[in-house]
This record gives structure tokens, C-alpha cells and sequence, in this order.
């Protein structure tokens, strides 16, 4: 077996904790994605010269259940750290069909905690996996006060593998407040519409809700300010300039990425099919240096 379809085969198994059940030839043609995409990124990988960190990412990026390149980027990231006990927990999942877990759940048979607060996706999330015991689903309003109480509710462990914030708000307070908990990994909305060296963070509103303008989130800036002080490194974003990825500081050297810059890792916004920014819109922020 050539070397590049062996290591192909071992990032595809790297995931696996137990599987779903599934034939095998359901099973292959669930791979079948992958393969196709990935003999390509292989491509693009070995087109890569730039050095460093800057969009090291980039050449992994691919969707099976994700949005943004997130399915493959979690792919080669938990490839080099390993799969822990394969557990995870996200939030702002909507209905779930499209998120940063859902291939980690259905082909892997990861387990973990979903969170909602709209009662019709919730409901669709508990129809979808009702036949899985190891999967929670809370429908709750998120707020930095409610989030811990949350996790410790349902039995999330100190050191999950995988941690998603997407709330189109408060996420910067939300991880905040979460200190106590450590997971490998997280992957967490920025606000693109400030770019590095920039420090904004929206100001703490437990009842904020997005209006489709850009006033929601943090800066990538003041996001890595505060991965910095939580013991993480930034190692990238998606190239549509949505999530940032970050990994434990002390799982980074296993993981063979370099810690990025907020500029070395910034990518502009390009929301949607048509990739525009959202309007704009200020608000009450926390400007300068991150508190």
C-alpha cells in the first residue's frame, strides 16, 4: 500500500471509538467522501510553501457534516494529538444536521453534549439521536452564569476532547467562564470584521440575541489574548474567516502545528454562499487590551 493512501487509512481509523451500526459497504461508502477530498488536499499539501504558521490549516479543510472545513480540519488535528475518550460538547447547534460534531457522533460513535435553546431544533436533536444513551441534549439559554452549572448537570468531564462555542454573542465570556474545564481542543467563533492587532470584545448582555449585523463576539485579538491566559494555543482559522482553532499548550508539540498570531492566522469574513460581510452595527464593547 503506497504511503499516502496508508496514512489516509489511519487518519480515517484514528477517530474510531465504537461504530454505529452499519454494514460494511454502508460503512465504505461513508468514506467514500473523504477519500475523494483528501486525495486532493494531499495534493495541495504538497503544493504548500509557505512557511510557518500561516494558514497551516488551510490544506485540511473539508465538509462532511461541517460548514467551514471544519469535519476535515478536526480530522488531521485529532490524527496527531489522538482521540482521547473521544467526547465532545457544542453549543449553538441549531437542529445539528450541519456542525462542528456531527460526523464525530454519527460515524464515530463519539459521545458528548449538545446544546440548544431553540425547543424545535432541540426536539429534531432528540429525535435524531434517541437511540443514542451517550449523547445529552439540554435546551437552555447559555450565559456565562448558567454554563458551568450546565456542564457539571450533565456529567461533562474536567478534560473533554472537543469543545464548540457558537452563539453569535457572548462566546468570549461563556469560555471565560468555563476555567475550570479543559479541553484539548476548541474551536470558537471570532468577529472577523475586526482584524489583528484590533481588541474588541462585545460587552457582557445575558439576554443578547444576534440581529444578523456585526455586532456579536470578540476580535480574533482579544480571543487569542484570552486562549493565552486559558493555557491554549491559537493555531488557525477557517478560510471563511468564522472559527478559530485552538489547542491545549501542552498537546501543541504532539500536534506538530506552530502557534499562529492572531495576523498570521486571520482570514477575512465571507459568510454564506455569497460570502459578504454582515452589515454593520456597533454597540456597548470592550475596546483595548482584553480584561
Amino acid at each position: 500500500m503506497p504511503k499516502t493512501e496508508k496514512r489516509e487509512t489511519e487518519k480515517i481509523l484514528a477517530l474510531h471509538g465504537w461504530q454505529i451500526p452499519a454494514s460494511r459497504f454502508l460503512h465504505w461508502l461513508l468514506i467514500v467522501p473523504f477519500r475523494m477530498r483528501w486525495g486532493r488536499r494531499a495534493k495541495v499539501q504538497d503544493r504548500w510553501t509557505r512557511p510557518g504558521p500561516v494558514g497551516q490549516l488551510e490544506a485540511y479543510e473539508a465538509n462532511v457534516s461541517s460548514q467551514q472545513g471544519e469535519d476535515g480540519i478536526l480530522r488531521e488535528i485529532f490524527y496527531r494529538i489522538g482521540s482521547g475518550r473521544r467526547f465532545f460538547v457544542e453549543f449553538g447547534v441549531e437542529d445539528g444536521y450541519e456542525c462542528n460534531t456531527a460526523l464525530l457522533a454519527a460515524r464515530y460513535g463519539w459521545s458528548g453534549l449538545y446544546i440548544d435553546a431553540n425547543p424545535r431544533d432541540v426536539e429534531k436533536l432528540r429525535k435524531r439521536w434517541s437511540g443514542r444513551n451517550d449523547i445529552v441534549i439540554r435546551q437552555e439559554f447559555i450565559t456565562a452564569e448558567n454554563i458551568a452549572k450546565i456542564f457539571e448537570e450533565a456529567g461533562v468531564p474536567n478534560e473533554p476532547d472537543l469543545l464548540s462555542i457558537d452563539i453569535d454573542g457572548n462566546d468570549y465570556w461563556v469560555w471565560k467562564a468555563l476555567s475550570n474545564f479543559r479541553p484539548r481542543v476548541v474551536i470558537i467563533e471570532y468577529n472577523g470584521s475586526y482584524p489583528p492587532p484590533r481588541r474588541w470584545i462585545m460587552a457582557y448582555n445575558p439576554n443578547h440575541r444576534w440581529d444578523s449585523t456585526t455586532y456579536f463576539g470578540v476580535s480574533l485579538s482579544s480571543l487569542h489574548d484570552l486562549g493565552t491566559r486559558l493555557g491554549y494555543a491559537l493555531v488557525g482559522t477557517d478560510t471563511h474567516g468564522i472559527n478559530s482553532f485552538f489547542i491545549r499548550r501542552d498537546l501543541l508539540a504532539a500536534s506538530g502545528f506552530a502557534e499562529a498570531t492572531p495576523e498570521e492566522a486571520y482570514h477575512p469574513p465571507r459568510y454564506g454562499m455569497l460570502r459578504i460581510p454582515f452589515a454593520y452595527r456597533g454597540g456597548p464593547a470592550v475596546e483595548g487590551v482584553s480584561p
